[in-house]
C-alpha cells in the first residue's frame, strides 16, 4: 500500500513488525492513552508471546485497566495510484477478555465519517487470530 509524505513507498509484499519503528504506520500512537508497545516478557500478563511463539518480538498491547474504555491507532494516509489500488492489510490480533470489540473502520477523505469495514467480538478469546483486509480505494484513505 503506498504512503503518503515523504514516507517510503511500500510495495504489497512488503513487510514490517513493531521490532523497530511500528512500520511507521501509526504517526498517532503518542497521543492515544492505553497503547504500549511491549513483549511477553514485559510482565503484564497474556499474551506472553507474539503470533509466532516468539516471547521477545513486540506487539501492540492496550487494556481497558488503563482508565478509558476504548482507544484508536490511525495510519498514514494512503495514495492508491491509477495502477494500485487495491491494498492487502494482513494483521494478527489477540482479543483477552468477553465483551471486547475490536474494530477495523476505514476513511475516505472524500468522507467525513469512519466506515466499519471488519470486526470481532471475542467469540475466540486468548489466541492469537490472523485476519486480512482488502481495500479497493481509488481516493486517499486511513485505516
Amino acid at each position: 500500500c503506498g504512503g503518503s509524505g515523504e514516507e517510503k513507498q511500500y510495495s504489497s509484499s512488503e513487510k514490517c513488525d513493531f521490532e523497530t519503528n511500528l512500520c511507521q504506520v501509526f504517526p498517532d500512537l503518542n497521543l492515544q492513552p492505553g497503547w504500549i508497545r511491549r513483549n511477553g516478557r514485559s510482565g503484564m500478563g497474556s499474551p506472553f508471546s507474539d503470533h509466532t511463539g516468539n516471547d521477545t518480538a513486540y506487539f501492540l498491547s492496550w487494556s481497558s485497566d488503563m482508565g478509558s474504555s476504548s482507544a484508536t491507532l490511525r495510519s498514514n494516509v494512503f495514495l492508491p495510484t491509477e495502477k494500485e489500488h487495491i491494498c492487502q492489510i494482513k494483521f494478527y490480533y489477540w482479543i483477552g477478555q468477553m465483551n471486547a470489540t475490536l474494530m477495523v473502520g476505514l476513511r475516505e477523505h472524500s468522507e467525513d465519517t469512519i466506515k466499519n469495514i471488519w470486526q470481532d467480538s471475542a467469540e475466540r478469546q486468548n489466541q492469537w487470530i490472523a485476519n486480512t483486509i482488502t481495500i479497493n480505494s481509488t481516493e486517499m484513505y486511513e485505516v
